[in-house]
């Protein structure tokens, strides 16, 4: 990605507490113009501390958070973080396949999901994804997580129950704000790891379960100041699409999409695109598959 006329490069600090690791994603982030290593941490604790005391020019803009380290762990450092510095994006990265990872850092605000063993240009292209405003999950996870949050998984002692992640999020969200932009049609982000496909989710439009009729969904009060056609958009959303791929289906022009877009984040008050997401699976706009 050639970096653009004139703007900065996107300022990321890397915390994980091994150091290879952080060296490894210095040297792969500092290979790329348009991107900048602004500091590497081996502790939560620590890039809490960092993100407090920073300067707003030196304040980074993403941050790449390991999970499991000392004194502090990735998920409550991303939650003190993002009520410091609302405006940072956090990329949570683990060794571990683990929906609960997933769950847990959405809920802390989180604005992507990857494993340590995504190719290069998937955490480089994630990076880029969420410093435009978006998110991203591992595409691997998150047809289980959101199929998990709507039946009711993952209520282990110490966790939020999933059917509190609603309300999380809107408490989160009326503090930060919806999110910024929407990512382009060739973005890896959600919109790409959801591509309609076969064994892709199922929206509620008609009926369900051999023909019977489906529970109206949009009764649920989060969605009563969609307008029709946002609600067609929100329908596509949930099921994956990206924008490019909304232009197609419902012959719209790229700025209108987007506009649509950042209107329903803003009206459901979600952070960005895959809290959208998670209230079309809990709302029932969209069924998980």
């Amino acid at each position: 990605m050639a970096e653009t006329l004139g703007a900065a490069p996107v300022r990321v600090l890397i915390v994980d507490d091994q150091p290879l690791v952080r060296g490894g994603f210095r040297m792969l982030v500092d290979s790329q113009p348009d991107l900048t290593v602004v500091g590497d941490l081996d502790d939560g604790a620590a890039a809490v501390e960092a993100v407090r005391t920073a300067a707003p020019e030196q304040c980074p803009d993403v941050i790449l958070m390991d999970v499991r380290m000392p004194r502090m762990d990735g998920i409550a450092a991303t939650r003190e973080i993002l009520r410091l510095r609302p405006e940072v994006r956090i990329i949570v990265l683990t060794t571990f396949d683990l929906d609960e990872y997933a769950l847990e850092g959405i809920q802390a605000g989180a604005s992507g999901f990857l494993l340590k063993d995504a190719r290069p240009e998937e955490l480089l292209d994630a990076i880029r994804t969420v410093a435009r405003g978006d998110a991203v999950i591992a595409p691997s996870t998150t047809r289980r997580l959101l199929s998990h949050l709507v039946s009711g998984g993952f209520e282990s002692p110490g966790r939020h129950s999933p059917d509190r992640l609603s309300a999380d999020v809107a408490a989160e969200t009326s503090r930060t704000g919806p999110g910024g932009t929407t990512p382009p049609e060739e973005s890896r982000g959600l919109g790409a790891a959801h591509a309609p496909g076969p064994g892709a989710p199922q929206t509620r439009a008609g009926c369900v379960d051999g023909g019977a009729p489906a529970q109206d969904p949009w009764q649920d009060p989060r969605l009563g100041t969609l307008t029709a056609r946002e609600r067609e958009v929100f329908e596509l959303i949930g099921e994956g699409c990206s924008n490019g791929e909304i232009m197609q289906r419902l012959f719209l022009s790229e700025p209108t999409v987007k506009t649509h877009v950042s209107h329903i984040l803003s009206k459901l008050q979600a952070r960005d695109r895959v809290q959208a997401v998670v209230i079309a699976y809990e709302t029932g706009v969209v069924l998980p598959g």
